[in-house]
């Protein structure tokens, strides 16, 4: 096995360090929970990403999520370069921010009036604003180990790259702003039931990833995300689906389509943008009219409905819904291929691994058991994960470098990618356990 050459990402990555903290501008960029060097990445087309020595990975990232037709799809590409040569940005309205909001609505019925905002954290930020006025209550309910964005009141017990570098909240986050914020076990009805019991008549909302994407994929018991509509609805509270990870991914409706739950407010990202930065959030029409300027909820973003996300979420939203009796079943059946085939290479090495996923989105977690939380995810070998990271790595194979961080594929990837991904796995599974029998005791 050849070892990538990572010299001139590895120079690049030093320049970086000198003017961004730890040379990223995200933090599981960095590399910390895999250890090895990150590749610095200069291209990417279809299922693959080319790093700046020019080796070739097949990508199971997917800019975290969004890239759900594969990179530079070329009916996206040509709708960005039309739109880019009108403007980039204009600070005003225009008709593309109503064309996809028109595509966006028609998948997501929950959604009767919403706002485009310029990223994920954008999104729920101002859904908890919306809440909070709405119902005139304080405190919001969350789940450990989910992730919503860097708002201050969301970051206690977070999943994603808080979860990845071991942090138990974020410093600089005021006790006074955490104290609202409730964070609840995923999968709990009966932790639930006792929040809403002990601070009766104060919940404004529950926020929730309905299938958890920021702690590795893990799935809603089944009729839990019934109970939080149940629940929610008796106390007078709202029920905010997080979708950015699942929204289009896992059904063109979204977490809500696959499993029959209406909530009152909807969050969605990058992948409404095809992969550029953009972010919604909507729901009710009776809540949405207190978002300014119709009501008092002030909310605002120069760049919001920035034209050439409008442009490249059109392409993508349209695709979607064109070729959803296509894209949709063919994701499903490459996803538990690869998802299967892995698990297979594991068990075959006696490498402890339980597999979790829900349509193209799934997670590797070292470890034996079902997984239902934070609790059960946190008990995963994150050594060994990071040695398998580093073996697929070698082998050409580009996973979230973290434990705790859903995989995706997209509908670009091949079979014959995913042949080569599992075959992957399996030699990384055999050096893991050679290693294992080798290493002194």
């Amino acid at each position: 096995m050849s070892m990538p050459r990572l010299a001139k990402s590895r120079a690049l990555h030093q320049r970086a360090e000198k003017l961004f903290p730890g040379g990223v501008n995200s933090p599981v960029r960095a590399f910390r929970a895999v250890g090895g060097e990150p590749p610095i990445i200069v291209r990417a087309k279809g299922a693959k990403l080319w790093d700046a020595d020019g080796n070739e990975y097949i990508d199971y990232v997917g800019s975290w999520g969004p890239m759900i037709l594969g990179h530079a799809d070329p009916e996206v590409t040509e709708a960005v370069s039309r739109a880019a040569q009108n403007g980039t940005s204009f600070g005003a309205s225009t008709p593309a921010e109503s064309d996809l909001a028109e595509l966006v609505t028609a998948a997501f019925p929950s959604i009767e009036m919403m706002r485009f905002v310029s990223s994920g954290t954008e999104a729920t930020m101002s859904a908890i604003r919306l809440a909070r006025a709405f119902t005139q209550r304080k405190y919001i309910v969350k789940f450990e180990g989910c992730y919503h964005g860097h708002a201050d009141s969301l970051l206690v017990k977070a999943g994603s790259g808080v979860a990845t570098l071991g942090i138990p909240g974020s410093a600089g986050v005021l006790d006074e702003q955490a104290r609202f914020t409730l964070a609840l076990p995923f999968n709990s009805t009966e932790a639930l039931e006792k929040a809403f019991a002990n601070y009766e008549g104060q919940i404004a909302a529950v926020i929730v990833e309905p299938i958890v994407g920021n702690m590795g994929c893990v799935p809603p018991r089944e009729g839990y995300l019934q109970t939080l509509r149940e629940v929610t609805r008796s106390q007078g509270s709202l029920l905010i689906f997080d979708e950015v990870m699942t929204g289009f991914r896992v059904a063109l409706g979204g977490a809500q389509e696959l499993y029959g739950i209406t909530p009152d407010l909807t969050t969605l990202g990058k992948i409404i943008g095809g992969g550029l930065p953009v972010g919604a959030y909507g729901g009710r029409r009776e809540i949405m009219r207190m978002v300014a300027p119709l009501g008092p909820v002030y909310q605002a973003g120069t760049l919001s409905g920035n034209p050439l996300a409008m442009a490249a979420g059109v392409a993508t939203v349209s695709r979607l819904q064109r070729d959803r009796a296509k894209i949709y079943p063919t994701l499903e059946r490459n996803s538990s291929t690869v998802v299967d085939g892995i698990t297979q290479a594991a068990q075959q090495s006696e490498v402890e691994i339980t597999s979790a996923r829900v349509g193209s989105m799934f997670t590797w977690f070292f470890r034996l058991g079902n997984i239902y939380n934070y609790e059960d995810a946190a008990k995963s070998d994150t050594s060994k994960f990071a040695q398998f990271h580093r073996g697929m790595l070698d082998r050409g194979i580009y996973l979230p470098p973290s434990q705790f961080e859903a995989a995706f594929l997209s509908a670009a990837h091949t079979t014959a990618e995913i042949d080569k991904t599992i075959e992957a796995a399996r030699s990384t599974f055999k050096s893991l356990k050679t290693a294992a029998v080798t290493s002194p005791s």
